[in-house]
């Protein structure tokens, strides 16, 4: 049961909307579609008013930046990133992180059937009525897996480079941060990826964190700022910082899907090849001097 209402929108500004929704998924879905043109094309539609080729006369640094082929993300420095498929899926993610400074993108009407449409086109997977929030970013797109049902509200990093599962009825709250890569407090680039796993109906709420490899099972929820590091049983109430299990809400009885103590945990896998061996998970403690 959702506490959600239905609003109504002028009924002409309605079909105006509804037919720029079926144009784009026209586009997307021809083979035929160049997506740097068709990414470029839009973003001068929405942000400037203009043809493309106008936009070019006369300010051309703005035209030039519209087009996916003229800029880079940090994901392309990365060499855990897989060139081909970031290769499709970057004119995609251009057109969704500019679209979101738009009023087109501001505006839930427009915004999220937008997200909805790139979403299947970039993630791995993306189940039924997905709703995504302006502003959230992706370190490569291609490794998100998405349930049915999920929201992800405003300002989320899904750092998904190293794999990223949202399972049906995941909630992400704004401004959290979900990762899948760690650093080596040792060596800086000496990386390991790791897939996050948020399991069904589980709630990440405001400002929190999940470090990469942790597992949240099903209707799990992680407190505002806390700092997950591990896993959270199923029905746990995880807070602080590093986050602790220390409630458990009351259900009958449920079908348990993600169970951090039974789900397979990702073991890791080395991003950096001038670092092979495994990282230690710790550093050796610091020996008290005595002067």
């Amino acid at each position: 049961m959702t506490w959600l209402k239905p609003v109504q929108i002028d009924t002409g500004a309605q079909a105006t909307f509804n037919e720029f929704l079926r144009d784009l998924e026209a586009r997307l879905l021809d083979p035929a579609t160049d997506r740097h043109m068709l990414t470029r094309d839009l973003l001068a539609q929405t942000m400037y008013a203009r043809s493309y080729p106008d936009l070019l006369a006369d300010a051309p640094l703005a035209a030039l930046n519209l087009d996916p082929r003229n800029v880079t993300f940090e994901a392309e420095y990365y060499m855990a990133t897989d060139a081909e498929k970031f290769a499709a899926v970057k004119p995609l993610l251009w057109l969704w992180k500019n679209l979101d400074l738009t009023p087109l993108g501001q505006n839930p009407v427009t915004g999220i059937p937008v997200r909805r449409l790139l979403a299947e086109r970039i993630f791995r997977r993306v189940g039924r009525n997905f709703k995504c929030w302006q502003n959230v970013e992706f370190s490569v797109g291609y490794n998100m897996e998405v349930g049915d049902d999920v929201v992800v509200h405003r300002h989320v990093l899904l750092d998904d480079i190293g794999g990223i599962e949202l399972h049906d009825g995941a909630s992400i709250s704004d401004y959290v941060n979900v990762y899948s890569h760690t650093h080596s407090v040792l060596d800086g680039p000496d990386v390991t990826l790791r897939r996050t796993v948020i399991g069904r109906g589980a709630r990440i709420t405001y400002h929190s964190t999940i470090l990469a490899g942790s597992v949240v099972s099903d209707d799990a929820m992680l407190a505002t700022h806390a700092l997950l590091r591990g896993d959270i049983p199923p029905h746990g109430i995880a807070m602080g910082l590093p986050a602790r299990t220390t409630r458990y809400k009351i259900r009958p009885k449920l079908d348990v899907h993600v169970d951090a103590r039974t789900h397979p945990h990702d073991a890791g896998r080395k991003a950096n090849p001038q670092f092979p061996d495994p990282t230690p998970t710790r550093p050796a403690r610091r020996q008290r001097l005595i002067w």
